[in-house]
């Protein structure tokens, strides 16, 4: 038997068949886009009262705002029929601005590390086209604008696309030139963006579309306000980017393969659920401060920044026939392959003590964030 790797994936193939081995059998990836079918949510699947940026649902689709009303973003079950697609991403408009300010925005984003688009070639002769495809639904009908930014360079190319009918699913197929001027960083920065416009200001109105790679300001030129009542809706699912000209079937991941892919930039450790849930072995480095060791699932982007539900006794220790409850934690020191969290505000013990530590309320979780 022989091991043969592609990324993060293993595969076993027999000895005598690697020869005849077809690569298509093997899990690949030729969407750039992360979880484009929106079936990986681990900061949860709803999120009220949105007003400014975040991540809110769905891994990697990140919601940037400004004085666009207020929103709910859901996970939902609405899907085209048929196209095997279990969840969509749902904007729901609750407080309107039908009076837009210049400086208005809405904006549904993704971002990419330079170091895996190299393939495109971009800033060279032989630069790459790319085809955005997507299935998107609302009841407001009209112009809706799809960006590409490449952030290395501050080179914006813009396409318009028609929602036709109100109420209905439709796909979508967007093709942008490739650029043969800027290259891609090869690192682990942001950057090419994706941006699907929902709101635009006259800020981003001003002049014509920019429909090929430039510099220039007018980048949602013809945008509806998705914000101007609280009847809007919108809904996006099966969204793909790929090189070439064409738009290729979506390609469905298994979801553990989904999952690792969204845990390089966000990894939820720990959550409560129905009961408490463990997050670690700690040890008493003194008295009065514990500190516990936290592998990640997979290699993060970068070092990540740790992120936790707090509150009176979210947290628990059951150490020495005993337990001892906290309020949160702190992070120590963290790498690309695991943490250090502390705390040594309630924690109270004996130095050379071990445990273990548990959630100890239901909006208690642990959770490391190295988005881009």
């Amino acid at each position: 038997m022989a091991i043969t790797r592609i990324g993060n994936i293993a595969s076993t193939i027999p000895d005598d068949s690697i020869q005849n081995a077809k690569f298509s059998n093997i899990v690949q990836s030729k969407n750039i886009i992360i979880n484009g079918d929106m079936s990986i949510a681990q900061r949860g699947t709803s999120t009220t009262g949105i007003t400014g940026a975040a991540y809110n649902t769905a891994d990697r689709f990140y919601l940037n705002m400004g004085t666009a009303g207020t929103w709910t973003n859901t996970i939902s079950t609405d899907v085209p029929t048929g196209q095997g697609f279990a969840k969509s991403f749902k904007l729901d408009c609750t407080t309107a601005n039908a009076s837009l300010s210049a400086g208005s925005y809405m904006t549904i984003q993704q971002r990419f590390e330079g170091q895996n688009l190299q393939y495109l070639k971009k800033g060279t002769s032989s630069a790459e086209s790319l085809t955005l495809s997507f299935w998107v639904k609302s009841n407001k009908t009209g112009t809706y604008i799809a960006l590409l930014k490449d952030n290395d360079n501050g080179r914006d190319i813009s396409k318009s696309y028609t929602i036709s009918s109100a109420d209905t699913w439709e796909k979508k197929t967007i093709t942008y030139a490739g650029d043969t001027t800027g290259a891609l960083g090869n690192d682990n920065g942001a950057s090419l963006m994706v941006y699907f416009w929902l709101v635009a200001g006259s800020t981003y109105q001003s002049g014509s579309l920019q429909s090929s790679w430039n510099s220039t300001a007018d980048s949602a030129v013809g945008q509806v306000n998705l914000a101007d009542s609280t009847s809007n809706y919108i809904n996006f699912t099966g969204v793909q980017l790929e090189a070439g000209t064409t738009a290729s079937d979506f390609e469905f991941l298994p979801y553990d393969v989904n999952l690792q892919r969204c845990q390089r930039y966000y990894y939820l450790h720990a959550k409560q659920g129905g009961s408490s849930e463990p997050i670690g072995l700690v040890i008493y480095y003194s008295n009065s401060n514990i500190q516990s060791y936290i592998s990640f699932q997979t290699s993060m982007r970068a070092d990540p920044s740790l992120e936790v539900g707090s509150g009176t006794n979210y947290y628990r220790i059951d150490r020495n026939n005993g337990d001892n409850q906290m309020n949160s934690f702190g992070l120590n020191i963290s790498f690309t392959t695991g943490a250090i969290i502390y705390n040594s505000t309630e924690a109270s013990g004996t130095a050379g003590q071990s445990g273990i530590t548990y959630t100890n309320n239901g909006s208690a979780y642990v959770a490391f964030d190295s988005e881009l």
